[in-house]
């Protein structure tokens, strides 16, 4: 019987795989667990230091809604410059975390009964915002066999008089993948042809490997501007229990966000944002030094996984998660997944937790030590030699 004191929202809301897996795994305090999308490193200690000099300050109050000037206009230079063309502060809203980010772009473009085009797999969490607002999720399949890229041509078969907004998310959480440009390029000509907004996660910008090459939603044409980039601080500085986020766009989206905010949560703590400044303005030295680090375990990942029987896995061109098709090993993906934890006492993240196309994979993390990856990898060979 449902609970009529419960909201249909509410009471329908999509429960998350993720968050079930990492469940499950408390009841195995020892297991490898290969499951969380955080760095394992520390906060660099510049940024430590000038939050604490913050509190000790007393920037303790409530500051404005869209963020503290400073921050707002320190992540208008530096998208300025990186993007060539004109940020300012009045295009940059600060919220709390990507997550928050998200919402407020969903909320200034989407309304109920709208469709929403995500890919699949993605990250959860689009298919529950999307719920959240009555809206309609409309899956786009995206496939090993194009390298895991978004396709224009994909999103442009799921376009209808309903489509309101597209989120994309380059680089990719799960897939590891980076969009072409070429895509992108043809995704804002359709945005502009039918009128709907770009909605570009984008929090993984600074951890791409190799010769591939990101480019944001927000570079493709100095006249688009149906876009919400949203970035945040938490993967690029290991800031992620610090909660600071942002996004960028037109004034005309930007705007009423604020307003959003004063609604939810008043503001992002100013010691937070300073902390945030200190981030963007100070020495990068940590951001080139995690890239490197995750850029190598990647390698030894790669080399494991590949050696497996029944395994295989394209190189991550970007984040730090590994994308593995288990699919000859004949199970789905959350029986493989509980099998592994209960009799391994290794903790992965099911591919169905990120969407149906997902099925037949396995999400694991590089952000944990060699040891870590070694014994992880230890075990799906002891798993591949039991079967």
């Amino acid at each position: 019987m449902t609970n009529s004191r419960i909201s249909p929202m509410a009471a329908s809301y999509p429960a998350s795989s993720i968050r079930k897996m990492f469940n499950l795994a408390l009841d195995f305090p020892d297991a490898v667990k290969l499951t969380v999308g955080e760095p394992d490193f520390n906060t660099p200690d510049h940024i430590k230091a000038a939050g604490i000099r913050a509190i000790e300050n007393d920037n303790t109050r409530y500051v404005a809604n869209a963020g503290i000037p400073e921050l707002r206009q320190a992540i208008a230079r530096k998208y300025s410059a990186r993007w060539n063309r004109g940020i300012t502060s009045e295009n940059v809203m600060v919220s709390f975390g990507a997550m928050e980010a998200l919402t407020f772009a969903l909320d200034v473009t989407v309304s109920p009964g709208d469709e929403v085009i995500i890919p699949d797999p993605s990250f959860p969490n689009y298919m529950g915002q999307v719920h959240r607002l009555g809206a309609v999720a409309v899956s786009v399949p995206v496939t090993e066999g194009n390298d895991f890229k978004l396709r224009a041509e994909d999103v442009r078969a799921a376009i209808t008089d309903k489509t309101a907004a597209v989120i994309i998310n380059s680089p990719s959480n799960p897939l590891g993948s980076v969009m072409d440009r070429t895509d992108l390029e043809q995704i804002a000509a359709l945005a502009d042809e039918h009128g709907f907004t770009v909605i570009s996660d984008e929090v993984y910008d600074e951890m791409v490997f190799d010769d591939a090459v990101f480019t944001s939603i927000a570079e493709v044409g100095a006249e688009f501007d149906r876009f919400l980039a949203i970035g945040s601080f938490s993967k690029t500085y290991a800031m992620t229990g610090w909660r600071c986020g942002f996004v960028i766009g037109a004034e005309d989206f930007i705007a009423p966000m604020a307003l959003l905010q004063e609604g939810l949560t008043s503001s992002l703590p100013g010691f937070v944002q300073e902390a945030a400044v200190a981030a963007i303005e100070g020495p990068q030295t940590a951001v080139e030094e995690m890239g490197a680090s995750y850029a190598r375990r990647r390698e030894l990942m790669v080399e494991r996984i590949n050696a497996i029987e029944g395994l295989s896995l394209l190189r991550p061109a970007a984040t730090f998660y590994a994308w593995v098709n288990v699919s000859e090993w004949g199970l789905d993906s959350w029986e493989l997944a509980t099998q592994l934890l209960e009799k391994h006492n290794l903790a992965t993240i099911p591919g169905s937790a990120f969407g149906p196309a997902g099925e037949g994979y396995l999400r694991l993390t590089f952000a944990v030590s060699d040891e870590t990856i070694n014994t992880a990898c230890d075990r799906l060979e002891a798993f591949a030699a039991s079967r």
